[in-house]
């Protein structure tokens, strides 16, 4: 009876380790499972799906998959991934939302619980509308927002401490609205959130700029600014402080492994990461996203989250929200 139950055991529940001659003969990487840990669509998705493209493309890996984990602002995903403690064939795309989602979530798990592989990328946040949207500068937009706040909604694809809440959240600060009066409508990713954007269920919304440039090219979106220090190529819109409100932020994207690897499986997916980080496909994706290359491997990456826990935490503090 043992041995049948263990049996329908491995049938009902493959594992996620794929065997294989890259399970530690060779010193590379050649399958690989990446973990979303929110919808498609989502910046995560868009990011992973784009590097194990570029991955597979550079012929760096013979299979990536990809697969979609999402709830509760990441943190399931979070979840699944310290749970699959020594799994070298795992890895997950997450950011800063997760960062803030362990913390308004409550989550027991936390990013410290990880193995850091690589920080990819840096991109602002824009603001956007629907095209037949009555706003068409970010200045008519916050006149409409402090006159009532409770009914001009925003939309984000973060949990509460994501950067697609933080955004709106500290421009509401710097306009001197209380973000406690914020009504924010949180989606499972900037997929989800479009649909309400175009249908104007939400009076603007805040999200990567990577995420939108299909439907920004093609008029249906109206960006009335950008969160980054600068104007972003490609993109017809002001910076929040050109705009006259004095924000500017930055999201950002990395990679983490389970905890307990080895430290042979560690150093294969740094050195993966690092070898795409050069290949053309990579730089091709970079330019075409909007996206700000920001790598930082192994304990770079460390450092940073360490410091992006703490700076996090004090950021939802000041605003009331921790």
């Amino acid at each position: 009876m043992a041995v049948a139950t263990a049996v329908l055991a491995v049938l009902l529940v493959p594992p996620l380790l794929t065997p294989g001659a890259d399970s530690g003969e060779t010193s590379q990487v050649r399958t690989l499972r990446v973990l979303v840990p929110n919808q498609p669509g989502g910046g995560y998705d868009i990011t992973a799906r784009t590097a194990a493209k570029a991955m597979e493309d550079a012929d760096l890996l013979r299979n990536a998959e990809v697969f979609n984990l999402p709830g509760a602002g990441g943190t399931v995903g979070l979840g699944r991934t310290v749970g699959e403690r020594g799994n070298g064939k795992l890895i997950m795309s997450m950011g800063l939302g997760v960062v803030g989602a362990v913390y308004t979530n409550k989550s027991p798990n936390s990013l410290l619980d990880t193995t850091p592989i690589a920080k990819l990328i840096e991109e602002p946040d824009i603001v956007v509308v629907s095209k037949d949207s009555p706003y068409t500068s970010l200045q008519q937009l916050v006149d409409a927002w402090k006159a009532n706040p409770g009914t001009v909604t925003v939309g984000g694809g973060s949990a509460p401490g994501g950067p697609d809440h933080m955004a709106p959240m500290l421009m509401a600060k710097a306009v001197g609205l209380q973000p406690k009066t914020v009504n924010y409508i949180q989606f499972d990713g900037g997929g989800e959130l479009l649909a309400s954007v175009l249908g104007g269920k939400v009076a603007f919304g805040v999200s990567g700029v990577g995420e939108y440039r299909d439907q920004i090219k093609a008029g249906t979106l109206r960006v009335l600014a950008v969160t980054s220090g600068k104007r972003v190529d490609g993109i017809d819109a002001p910076t929040l402080k050109e705009s006259g409100v004095d924000v500017e932020f930055a999201n950002w994207r990395g990679i983490v492994a389970p905890p307990g690897i080895t430290q042979t499986d560690r150093d294969k997916l740094v050195d993966l990461l690092g070898r795409m980080h050069r290949t053309p496909q990579w730089a091709e994706a970079l330019q075409r996203n909007g996206w700000t290359d920001a790598f930082a491997p192994g304990e770079g990456f460390k450092t940073f989250l360490d410091n992006e826990n703490k700076r996090v935490a004090t950021v939802l503090k000041d605003l009331g929200l921790a």
